[in-house]
């Protein structure tokens, strides 16, 4: 039988358990990824780890064991860890890389291969691109067990958690931040953070903070649609402050104010740059994605700090992160990552530093929204993921590219960018943007307008012009 070709996404490869996504074809990609590291060192190390999602503990052992038979030496985390605790691993201990599997906020029916390195963030994509076009048609599993390449000396069990929780412990006053009187209301969706957050912040009420590698069927990305439950528990408990929520490796954020209204990442965005620059005094670029609002860049127009966007795809944002003088990197999708951390995506870190803005000023978050506004202005934003047939996809992708597309029912299109989709703009406040998902079978749709109820409108023209 031919074999599947194994491409890397916006952020790592996903396929369905069991039918792409298997022991065998997991064994490819890390026959690639060892090639790779024996190319960079001549002992070189990797860090090994999973999320909650079904199947982990098998993948991950099956890539330590690979890893291990071709003279890469593995460093295991014992149960499952976050994403950001895989990256800080990989930077702290020294090795050339991580791999963590985990499909992210990707349905349940999926899993995943994400590759760090070193300096504790996603690898470029000019590496996965050598390591993508390393990988074999077939590999074959070693027979050794785990347990065979411990006593080889080729792998050892690391505490990730503890490592993690201590980094967090070091760079917080959690004292302050717990004896404030805000509390928090936290959702890990079933994912990497349902442990370390109850262990930071023991005072929090917790949603969904136990072991289910189904995620109830319930894909864990931390978006509004899919956090009614932790919506309705803000708004009806006058006691909560702000509801925070992370993706299934927990580098994505979401989070609500004190009233239950969600709070997207340009809002989010938009609150740690004006906390780390005005309020902790920090510098340095603003690197965001093509997705994120055009209200990033007037804010830092107004702090005075230099502002860079890239494509879509949190490596991308990495990549100046580990070469530049970097402020904050941060996308539409909920991944935000900081200076005075590794150069990853952490849910659990932003939200951390959002609680203690507000324990420090003793303020809402609505009202250090306020504080933004008074700047950018006051505005809303959406996604709708749209689920078409590949035809109908290729038709709307086409015609973007043709130009074909003047205007979205009565918003007339006055300007559009392409650096990785197709971003329509009607003026400085209002655009549309569509771009087909890298890691999923949807078309996105995006919207922001200075109102909720604009958004809405601008959403369904374009439904209706794509699809018309």
């Amino acid at each position: 039988m031919q074999p599947i070709s194994i491409k890397f996404g916006t952020d790592g490869w996903r396929a369905i358990i069991a039918r792409e996504y298997t022991t065998d074809n997991v064994a490819r990609v890390t026959v690639a990824a060892a090639q790779w590291l024996k190319g960079m060192s001549d002992t070189p190390s990797v860090v090994v780890g999973h999320d909650c999602r079904f199947g982990g503990p098998m993948f991950a052992e099956t890539t330590a064991r690979v890893f291990c038979a071709m003279g890469v030496k593995v460093k295991l985390a014992k149960g499952f860890v976050s994403t950001p605790m895989i990256s800080l691993g990989a930077n702290q201990l020294g090795c050339e890389a991580g791999i963590v599997i985990t499909a992210s906020h990707n349905p349940p029916e999926y899993n995943g291969y994400k590759l760090k390195s070193g300096y504790g963030g996603p690898t470029i994509p000019e590496e996965i691109a050598k390591v993508e076009a390393m990988i074999p048609d077939q590999a074959r599993i070693p027979s050794e067990s785990v347990e065979d390449f411990v006593k080889a000396g080729m792998l050892e069990y690391v505490d990730l958690e503890t490592m993690y929780l201590d980094h967090v412990r070091a760079s917080f006053d959690l004292a302050m931040i717990n004896n404030s009187g805000k509390v928090l209301a936290f959702d890990a969706m079933y994912g990497a953070g349902q442990r370390v957050v109850p262990a930071l912040l023991p005072g929090a009420v917790l949603l969904h903070c136990e072991d289910n590698p189904g995620f109830k069927g319930q894909a864990p990305e931390p978006i509004h649609r899919n956090l009614l439950e932790l919506s309705a528990l803000v708004a009806g408990n006058p006691n909560i402050d702000i509801g925070l929520a992370n993706d299934g490796d927990a580098d994505r954020i979401g989070m609500y104010d004190g009233e239950g209204r969600f709070v997207d990442s340009h809002h989010i965005i938009l609150l740690l740059i004006h906390y780390l620059h005005k309020y902790k005094g920090l510098t340095g670029k603003v690197v965001i994605a093509f997705s994120v609002s055009d209200k990033v860049k007037k804010l830092c127009a107004a702090y005075g700090l230099e502002v860079e966007v890239t494509k879509i795809g949190f490596k991308y944002i990495c990549g100046k992160m580990v070469t530049d003088d970097v402020l904050l990197g941060g996308e539409e999708s909920g991944g935000i990552a900081v200076k005075g951390h590794v150069p990853e995506r952490d849910g659990v870190w932003c939200g951390l530093l959002l609680l203690e803005f507000m324990a420090k000023t003793g303020k809402s978050l609505r009202e250090l929204i306020e504080e933004v506004y008074a700047i950018v202005g006051a505005f809303a934003f959406d996604r709708n993921d749209l689920h078409l047939d590949e035809a109908v996809k290729q038709r709307i992708i086409a015609n973007c590219e043709s130009g074909a597309y003047k205007a979205f029912g009565p918003y007339t299109v006055a300007r559009t960018e392409t650096i990785d989709g197709y971003k329509y703009h009607m003026d400085d406040n209002r655009w549309i943007m569509i771009r087909p998902s890298g890691t999923e079978p949807v078309l996105r749709v995006y919207a922001e307008a200075p109102d909720q109820d604009e958004v809405n409108r601008l959403l369904k023209a374009a439904k209706d012009t794509l699809l018309g």
